[in-house]
């Protein structure tokens, strides 16, 4: 049994995925390649990722392909209300409601696990979070699983190390259709599409920080400059820093960069990115959001205790007044800026993220006997196979090599 908001709100919903695979022609094609093959049949899959169009599409994708799906959120503060009630509608068990509290949140999650997965897909890691712990006794039956995001991927790792982890494990994130394509265009793009909808101000001309400066934080900073902004980039990778000099911006440590950000963005999947000692030096009004999956890079919590006022200044964003008059801007809680605040990546971008998702647990099943509990790295063939969909799909081609040049690039003969 579904726990969404209202079913009624179903009808809006149902319109925003109608759209969404209208521009999702990867998924589509596997979609109907699933629906001949019923590779799913028999299996249940937990599925926790941002509660919204694309991810519904996946959910019915899945279902296709013959497998009982449970679908629930990654943030509370993504979930949209009207696709929750759409897809349960449309068959799909969904657990989501916007705005829960922590406790409730993780209720949801222990609430889709219930059904005893064979296959889940993770996005940060929660639900092999609760899989180790709370929910353990439902981790009888998996098969494997799939991890969306870097974040999620870290954690997967040091289980892995340590003898933790509950099943395989697909590393999603690392393929090239999900950090060429997801990571740098689609968060560069819906950043700052999140950003501007939710302040209403011009970025050209500001100074933007970017914490960061991995796929994500390249898109964002590309995005930045390509809209006129004066852009800094932190880092704590030398070489990471390097390429963000060699593309054309500032480096710096954060303790610099705090004095002269007109509009903060960190997306470095670690925690105390932004603390105390930076809001003391930041320009009034600056405007703080986070494009990492955890609400830990901004310090929060902090800002609000040094802040003797706070309030609401527009849908999403709280004004803290420090005790000297500056007010500091934080957007979505501290949260996914692109999800709390907007809509997320665009369907094109999602169309491969979650194409890779679907044949990722097609070959954990294809493979369940000979699989170790460990992370695995997505297949290039299935890479290359989502490639040549959306290669198809926007009308485009690209050369062969012929059997000599493959001869030439595999031997070591110089001729």
């Amino acid at each position: 049994m579904s726990i969404i908001k209202d079913p009624a709100l179903a009808p809006s919903g149902l319109k925003k995925i109608e759209w969404v695979r209208s521009f999702m022609p990867a998924l589509s094609a596997i979609e109907a390649q699933f629906e001949r093959e019923k590779p799913f049949a028999g299996l249940r899959i937990a599925v926790s990722v941002h509660l919204e169009a694309k991810t519904a599409n996946l959910g019915l994708v899945l279902a296709k392909g013959g497998a009982e799906v449970h679908l629930t959120g990654c943030n509370p503060l993504s979930t949209q209300d009207d696709v929750a009630a759409a897809v349960a509608q449309l068959g799909v068990n969904t657990y989501g409601i916007y705005g829960v509290t922590p406790a409730e949140y993780e209720d949801l999650l222990a609430e889709t696990l219930a059904c005893r997965p064979h296959l889940i897909v993770d996005d940060g890691g929660d639900l092999v979070q609760l899989l180790g712990g709370r929910c353990k006794e439902y981790a009888g039956e998996l098969i494997g699983g799939c991890e969306e995001t870097t974040t999620g991927i870290h954690r997967l790792r040091a289980r892995e190390r340590e003898g933790l982890l509950p099943c395989p494990m697909m590393a999603v994130n690392d393929a090239k259709a999900k950090h060429y394509y997801d990571n740098k265009y689609g968060t560069g793009q819906s950043v700052w599409t999140a950003i501007m909808d939710t302040t209403n101000l011009v970025v050209a001309g500001k100074t933007v920080v970017v914490a960061g400066y991995g796929w994500c934080g390249k898109g964002v900073a590309m995005r930045a400059k390509g809209m006129g902004a004066n852009v800094i980039v932190t880092e704590v990778d030398p070489f990471k820093a390097l390429d963000a000099t060699m593309d054309g911006f500032r480096i710096m440590p954060m303790d610099q960069a705090a004095q002269y950000g007109d509009i903060f963005v960190t997306v470095t999947g670690c925690k105390d990115v932004i603390v105390p000692r930076h809001f003391a030096v930041m320009k009034d009004q600056a405007i703080l959001c986070n494009a990492g999956h955890f609400d830990c890079e901004v310090d929060v919590a902090s800002l609000r205790r040094m802040a003797v006022k706070q309030e609401v200044r527009r849908n999403n964003i709280v004004g803290y007044q420090l005790p000297d008059g500056r007010t500091l801007n934080v957007l979505g809680e501290g949260r996914l800026v692109n999800l709390a605040c907007g809509m997320g990546h665009p369907a094109e971008i999602m169309d491969m993220s979650f194409a890779v998702q679907a044949l990722s647990l097609k070959w954990l099943v294809d493979h369940r006997d000979s699989l170790e509990t460990r992370v695995y790295r997505v297949p290039d063939s299935i890479d290359d196979e989502i490639g040549r969909y959306k290669l198809s799909a926007m009308g485009l081609s690209i050369d062969t090599l012929t059997p000599e040049q493959e001869e030439y690039l595999a031997g070591w003969k110089a001729e």
